[in-house]
């Protein structure tokens, strides 16, 4: 067994793409290990810097072992006559490179058939390695690709500049990109030498930390970290923000991190912290320090690609650099005041949402009417919103989309709307409350971002997010622009993602379905409707899109097993709080015997239906308890209304694990049916109404769940 390595150097690869690239390349290797008989399940580990990718598998094999291969070759009626061989016998024994004497008859589905039995030699585990690497290679998915020897040549992420490949001690001769792998890789690009010769696989990590380059994503996020508590230190009280999207990128940005202070002037802090972080964060890469109480204190931490600053000429140049573009952000803010978000509102007309969707005034108008539909249902419903407020932040939302400070800083887009609306005062007769609260419904109704993000804090702007993102699902879905597969240009996954986590966490008593209609009704006489798509149906395309979303969030955010989600869909997908109540109820339960039992009778129950609608038989339109004969199946028609009565106020209230528990009561008088009584009968009366009997409990009692959907276990007697 040999341990194998392979690495391919590249110029510096954008940070994002990079983590994503490592585990498919340390994937497609496993695979290709797997494959072809090199390794059963490979131990493959996966390095990443900005200038390389590497995986390192230890065990593998050094040659295939050899095979024996059943090959068929012609028919028996054509191979053989009289019972000796044809031309095409002889044929196929000189192509399978054995005896004709050896052939052997089988038979198969077609007939019989001529075989031989044929060892296949192993190949060489370097030989294959070399023919398949340059293909999986190709194969990475990168968001860009670029060409650098002609478009004729081979595509990647970015030039590639080495690659190191070794069995052992022995160099794979992979090619790709004009390059051929040895056992040279390139250290740091500053604080080494240069090249750095891997004498074997298992010394790769060693060989490149004792030149500047931690090649493991992990080792750099820990000493990022040990250097940012350090820096921290030296600033009595402070800490540094924890930042998880930005820590991960300058991971993915250095080769060998250290990490220096700088500082600004104090009078920058009259800007909101929110402004001065984006600044330092998207555009400098630097982390903000803030005191005990979470206020901001005028100093960064920057994180370097470089051993250290001695003479502090980067912390200068960081300082000024972070000083114009503080500079600039106050000149914006100031900008801004001169014309307040009110009169911006028209301004929109000029800035286009979607080409086929109108402006972005066209938007705030459909979203403040939708804004004020939702607002009437969740108020109807009995919860505290003030519609009011969602109407006036629906109005003012966009506007910031106009603004200098937005324009610089795209990222801003509603925190900086949100944050005008408190400090500009754009009605003299709103009390103060009123205008902070419009502020903050405006500042959070792009969240959430993603599901590691909050949804907004309040009704108003959780409304308003709402509003937000249906009007733009709608839109793009009755253009007939929906997701498929990889491809959201729109982002529309994670505008429905945000629908559904918004709704399940602030229990929110939406009907999805209804929500859409109303979404769709308000580009009704636009002029974006006479572009949308006539043959799509809306409605169903938009059900299934949010029934996945559902799925998506009760199974990866929630948690719950995959069949209690089927089972819970099954009955219904468009009220999410009452799903996550279906699905923790059902979770509570599924465990049970009396369960257990009634769900495998649910699996029978509806695959004899269904055979019996297959086969055209006959069920009866409702049950008569008259006509049955069986006492048990008599016990079973007693039972179902009794439980029924019962589960029915339950299932109202809302009380599934209540209700559950008195669906269990049915296991008895369910089983004792199974067990006595003969569904599909000749006389075709007493099976209709049997059938009938059956399809009562289905409807009966599946519109909490599906029961049947639950995976149940055999257990031992």
């Amino acid at each position: 067994m040999a341990d194998f390595l392979f690495e391919i150097g590249v110029e510096e690869i954008p940070a994002r793409m990079i983590d994503g690239a490592r585990e498919e390349l340390a994937r497609r290797t496993a695979e290709l290990l797997v494959r072809e008989r090199l390794a059963g399940t490979p131990a493959v580990e996966a390095f990443s810097t900005p200038r390389r990718l590497a995986v390192l598998a230890r065990g593998i094999a050094t040659q295939q072992p050899d095979v024996h291969e059943q090959l068929t070759g012609p028919s028996v009626k054509v191979a053989l006559k009289d019972g000796a061989p044809t031309p095409a016998a002889e044929a196929f024994a000189r192509k399978a490179g054995v005896p004709v004497a050896s052939l052997e008859k089988v038979t198969t589905p077609k007939g019989e058939y001529l075989a031989a039995t044929v060892q296949k030699k192993g190949r060489a585990a370097s030989a294959i390695l070399a023919e398949s690497l340059p293909k999986e290679i190709a194969g990475i998915y990168w968001a860009k690709n670029m060409y650098w020897r002609g478009k004729t040549a081979e595509r990647f992420v970015r030039p590639v500049r080495w690659m190191v490949a070794l069995l052992d001690d022995h160099v794979v001769p992979v090619e790709f990109g004009g390059i051929s792998a040895g056992h040279t890789s390139q250290g740091h690009r500053i604080l080494s030498s240069g090249g750095v010769t891997i004498g074997r696989p298992g010394n790769y990590p060693a060989a490149l930390a004792s030149n500047s380059v931690l090649v493991s994503s992990a080792e750099r996020e820990q000493r990022i970290r040990k250097a940012l508590d350090v820096a921290t230190r030296t600033v009595p009280g402070a800490r540094w923000r924890e930042d998880k999207s930005l820590l991960e990128t300058v991971v993915d940005l250095t080769e060998f991190p250290s990490v220096i202070m700088g500082s600004f002037d104090p009078e920058f802090l009259s800007l909101p912290a929110e402004v001065l972080v984006t600044v330092m964060r998207d555009h400098q890469k630097y982390f903000a320090l803030e005191d005990a109480d979470g206020n901001l204190s005028p100093h960064f931490l920057a994180v370097l690609n470089t051993g250290s600053d001695p003479e502090g000429l980067i912390r200068h140049g960081n300082e000024r650099v972070l000083r114009a573009r503080f500079n600039d952000a106050r000149f914006f803010w100031d900008t801004d005041q001169k014309i307040n978000l009110r009169e911006r509102v028209e301004m929109l007309k000029s800035v286009t949402f979607q080409k086929d969707l109108g402006s972005y005034f066209d938007k705030t108008v459909r979203i403040q009417k939708l804004g004020s539909l939702i607002s009437e249902v969740l108020r109807e419903a009995g919860v505290a919103v003030r519609p009011g407020v969602v109407h006036k932040a629906a109005h003012l939302a966009k506007a910031d989309l106009t603004t200098e400070l937005v324009k610089e800083f795209t990222e801003l887009q509603g925190i900086v709307g949100g944050l005008y609306a408190k400090v500009q005062q754009l009605d003299p007769a709103l009390p103060k409350t009123t205008a902070e609260a419009i502020g903050d419904a405006i500042y959070h109704h792009y969240q959430p971002e993603s599901m590691d993000d909050q949804v907004p804090p309040t009704v108003e702007g959780a409304v308003l997010a709402i509003a937000d993102k249906a009007d733009t699902i709608a839109g793009m879905f009755a253009l007939g622009l929906i997701p498929s597969g990889s491809r959201d240009p729109f982002a529309l996954r994670r505008a429905s993602n945000g629908i559904v986590k918004i709704v399940a966490e602030h229990k929110l008593p939406l009907s999805l379905d209804k929500l859409f209609a109303d979404a769709r009704v308000e580009y009704v006489g636009s002029a974006a409707e006479a572009r949308f798509d006539q043959k799509l149906d809306f409605r169903a395309a938009v059900v299934a899109f949010m029934r996945e979303r559902v799925e998506f969030y009760l199974r990866d955010v929630r948690g719950f097993a995959y069949d209690v989600v089927n089972a819970v869909l099954a009955a219904g997908a468009d009220d999410v709080v009452d799903a996550i109540a279906r699905a923790e109820a059902l979770s509570q339960v599924r465990g049970s015997d009396d369960f257990a039992s009634i769900s495998v009778a649910f699996k029978r129950t509806k695959n004899i239906l269904r055979q019996a609608r297959e086969t055209n038989k006959a069920i009866a339109p409702k049950l008569d308890a008259a006509a049955l004969t069986d006492e048990t199946e008599k016990a079973l028609a007693v039972a179902l209304p009794e439980v029924a009565a019962k589960v029915a106020p339950l299932r109202e209230q809302k009380n599934y694990a209540a209700a559950l528990t008195q669906v269990s009561r049915l296991r008895q008088p369910i089983d004792l049916f199974f067990d006595k009584v003969m569904v599909m009968v000749d006389d075709e009366r007493v099976r209709a109404n049997r059938l009938a009997l059956l399809q009562t409990l289905l409807q009966e009692f599946s519109t909490i769940a599906d029961f049947s959907e639950i995976v149940t276990e055999a257990k031992s007697p």
